[in-house]
């Protein structure tokens, strides 16, 4: 039988159940055990989604009671006035932009149709459920564990994967019988998918937050990304060994050791300038196949160039 894990959510979800329950009954309130409801229903992933839920659905309640209190004092406490409530009340809520509300304003209202009278002592029973269980979600949510260490390691893994490419790339400019499957890349974007979704709930879970420099720095390596395998097709249209290709294979094996947080592309970029003069100072190319592959592996240079010029524009602080 695998192991059941249980995450930090389900723990604060039932610690804050318990509470709204408990305080709820220890100040009598009728129907107590919605307070429960509310708090399991209103304790988010992120911070910023939590209030906006519980925002939600505590003006969805509101607006319930009101439509509870025309509808069922005109009209009677009959099953098809509850039918004709929702059937004006749930459009007004998706209006409204309040859908979140719909499953505990319906609760609100089913509680007033069972009590069969609509009183300021109702309300305010209805009011302090609301209160008490959204309110205690919110305090339960204001806690949310740190993702900088999750974030770090697959930063991390990230970095080994490039270095990882870029020997293989070193690896075919020295030997073109040389064999790669590729899944380097195939994993590349698996951890940028998971950095950047990590990173924008980091910043959901930080109200005051509006940006996190993790997210651009795993935007900055989907970029890269693309340059990347964009040189996949030119390395492997490369059947001819030169010189030129060893240089390069070199210069790859010097990037894989450079993939890192910390911006050292303008000393590349400056090792690229001194490899074009290099090559402009050697002999011509004596056939068409050198002339082929030497315009290939000048192609190459210039996608390395500006994969380092993303890299360049990265602003790095402390990550």
């Amino acid at each position: 039988m695998p192991a059941i894990k249980v995450g930090y959510r389900t723990i604060k979800t039932a610690i804050g159940t318990a509470l709204a329950i408990g305080i709820a009954q220890w100040l009598g309130l009728e129907f107590y055990s919605s307070a429960g409801i509310l708090t399991i229903l209103c304790v988010k992933v992120t911070q910023k989604r939590s209030l906006i839920t519980s925002w939600e659905r505590f003006a969805a309640c509101l607006i319930g009671i009101v439509f509870a209190a025309i509808f069922f004092t005109v009209l009677g406490y009959h099953p098809w006035s509850i039918g004709l409530l929702i059937l004006l009340f749930f459009p007004v809520l998706v209006g409204l932009n309040l859908k979140e509300g719909i499953i505990t304003s319906s609760v609100i209202i089913l509680h007033l149709y069972t009590l069969e009278y609509i009183s300021w002592k109702a309300a305010g029973n209805e009011v302090a459920l609301i209160t008490i269980g959204i309110g205690m979600a919110l305090l339960v949510n204001l806690y949310m564990p740190s993702m900088e260490l999750t974030l770090k390691k697959i930063q991390g893994d990230l970095e080994d994967q490039f270095k990882a490419i870029f020997l293989e790339f070193r690896a075919y400019l020295y030997d073109h019988e040389h064999l790669w499957d590729g899944k380097e890349i195939t994993r590349s974007a698996q951890l940028i998918d998971e950095g950047k979704d990590l990173a924008f709930r980091d910043v959901e879970n930080h109200t005051v937050r509006y940006e996190n420099e993790y997210y651009h720095y795993f935007k900055m390596r989907e970029k890269q990304l693309e340059l990347i395998e964009r040189m996949i097709p030119i390395l492997s249209s490369i059947d001819e060994r030169y010189i030129q290709g060893y240089i390069l294979g070199d210069f790859f094996g010097e990037l894989s050791e450079a993939v890192h947080p910390g911006n050292t592309a303008v000393i590349y970029l400056d090792s690229i300038e001194k490899m074009r003069d290099k090559f402009r100072e050697m002999d011509l190319p004596k056939d068409r196949a050198e002339f082929e592959t030497r315009s290939k592996l000048h192609h190459l240079l210039n996608e390395i160039e500006r994969y380092l010029l993303i890299k360049k524009t990265f602003k790095k602080s402390d990550i």
